[in-house]
């Protein structure tokens, strides 16, 4: 009898890295930094005062697997909340059939576009494929996009199935593409601007080789996802997640033709007063200033996008419910950008951002507050594993956190680059903050963490702290696409509902060969004299 190899559950691998992460706090020995406030480009941070490193006692994490647990959720409380949110949301704009109109159409338009001779030739799905993977990996680039992530795998994963790919491709056309852009960083506030304020280095220096970088490495990303796409269209059967994405194929097949086009009356008077309301923000904010790293530039964005509004609204109100309600979706994401550029929002505005969306979806598609919370509810219920792995994956930062090692690491580190030549020392940076980012996902805590110590040792070396920098973001980048302590990861997996194993096994070949690829654009840093360097 052949024994079948059963996946593990999310929070069972989660659990084990927790008893892991516990085990190791009783073979490294405890150790402890000095801390200090400083403020940096206008945000006070706590850093590592450099040289106050001592060893204290161990504190070996036992019964703490556990109570991790709880401090996860409470770390995590963000994440998990607007996974949450998100869930409820979509769930009721979904009641809507308005996504499966969506993807209907949009098919309609591709197989429209085939008959030129130059599409068809490159292939409609490819051009699809690259453009919406350059313009996430752009935003990633420029201002880190990252959590927003979450709410456009609703989106894309079943667009993707639709187009006879799967749910990983869906995946990637947003959290990866979000993510080789987080570590190609041109002017990532998050990771480039932290950075070189810690290390002193004139903001967003050296921005001409990081466009070069962002460039190849957005090319080699979108490349192996072209190639993995072809093989699945070509056989969707040798998709791992062929099985597990029947769900979405189930929901997709949401017998579009049976579908009823009309347009209530509730949805023209819920355009009406949404359009008031969005005139109203525009008359209190007639002008606004987008902040793209040094670059500022302002615009009366929100009176002309309230004016689109209503323009859009007629239109799509005149052909029916479902395309009111996409073209809602459309200007929250319009708003989500305006927002988080504009206004700087992060995770709560954006969270309220699309409660709002589905609130007003329900009360467009004449739903009664009952109605709509029903249905918020039951996506909460669909998507509440999800968050649980999140909280249970902030247990493991918790357990090293407590069990005071993680400093310990670092001061190895810093041991380890004594002596070392250049480019011995920028590989074992750039390898360290790799694996540190299997820990500590956040980049601007991992340079608050590590870039007052290794920029104080790079001038030791002799090696440039631009180049430094270069090699904390690429670590800051890539593995955080495999990080079980990653938030956003796990969130992004529960909503495609994708096995972390299954991810692993597809994500890893592909993120081997951008890591040599990182390394390879470090070289140039050390060994040539490049503008900012």
């Amino acid at each position: 009898m052949r024994l079948r190899f059963s996946i593990p559950h999310n929070l069972v691998i989660v659990f084990s890295i927790v008893i892991i992460a516990a085990v190791l706090t009783w073979i490294i020995p405890g150790g402890k930094y000095d801390r200090q406030k400083v403020t940096v480009n206008g945000v006070e941070r706590s850093v590592i005062v450099n040289g106050s490193f001592q060893y204290v006692d161990s504190q070996p994490q036992t019964w703490q697997i556990f109570s991790a647990f709880y401090n996860g959720f409470i770390n995590m409380s963000h994440i998990i909340v607007f996974v949450l949110m998100i869930g409820g949301a979509f769930w009721i704009m979904n009641d809507t059939k308005a996504i499966d109109v969506g993807i209907f159409s949009f098919l309609g338009f591709t197989r429209e576009m085939e008959k030129y001779r130059p599409v068809k030739f490159v292939g409609v799905n490819n051009i699809i494929i690259t453009l919406i993977m350059i313009l996430f990996s752009f935003f990633g680039a420029m201002f880190g996009m990252s959590e927003e992530t979450i709410a456009f795998a609703v989106i894309f994963v079943p667009l993707s199935i639709s187009m006879g790919y799967d749910s990983l491709v869906g995946v990637a056309l947003c959290y990866f593409g979000a993510h080789i852009g987080f570590a190609g960083a041109i002017l990532n506030p998050f990771t480039v601007g932290i950075a070189q304020g810690l290390a002193s280095v004139p903001l967003f220096t050296g921005i001409e080789y990081r466009v070069i970088a962002w460039i190849i490495i957005t090319f080699a990303g979108i490349s192996a996802v072209l190639l993995y796409a072809a093989r699945i269209r070509k056989n969707p059967a040798l998709s791992p997640m062929y099985e597990a994405d029947s769900y979405w194929r189930e929901k997709g097949n949401s017998h579009i033709e049976n579908i009823k086009y009309h347009t209530p009356v509730s949805a023209w008077i819920i355009a009406f007063l949404t359009g008031i309301v969005l005139t109203i923000f525009a008359i209190k904010y007639p002008v606004t200033t987008m902040t793209v790293g040094l670059s500022d530039i302002s615009a009366p964005l929100l009176p002309v996008i309230a004016g689109l509004y209503f323009l859009t609204s007629y239109i799509t109100l005149r052909r029916s419910i479902h395309f009111f309600v996409l073209n809602i979706l459309a200007f929250t994401m319009i708003y989500l950008v305006i927002g988080v550029l504009g206004f700087e929002w992060y995770i709560m505005e954006i969270a309220a951002l699309f409660l709002a969306m589905g609130i007003i979806t329900g009360f467009a598609a004449a739903k009664k507050p009952g109605e709509i919370t029903k249905l918020f509810v039951e996506g909460v219920k669909d998507i509440v594993s999800a968050s649980l792995v999140v909280g249970f994956a902030g247990g493991i930062i918790a357990i090293l956190t407590d069990g005071q090692i993680i400093d310990t690491v670092l001061h190895s580190l810093s041991g380890a680059l004594q002596g070392a030549s250049k480019i011995s020392a920028i590989t074992i940076m750039y390898g360290f903050q790799s694996l540190l980012n299997l820990i500590i996902t956040s980049g601007s805590a991992k340079a608050a963490l590590t870039i007052p110590i290794l920029a104080e040792f790079s001038d030791i070396v002799g090696l440039s702290r631009q180049a430094t920098i270069v090699a904390f973001q690429f670590g800051a980048g890539f593995t955080d696409m495999i990080a079980p302590t990653s938030g956003v990861l796990i969130g992004v997996l529960g909503m495609a509902r994708i096995p972390y194993v299954k991810w692993l096994k597809w994500i890893l070949p592909i993120l081997i060969v951008l890591v040599i690829i990182g390394f390879l654009l470090l070289i140039p840093t050390v060994t040539m004299n490049l503008n900012g360097f």
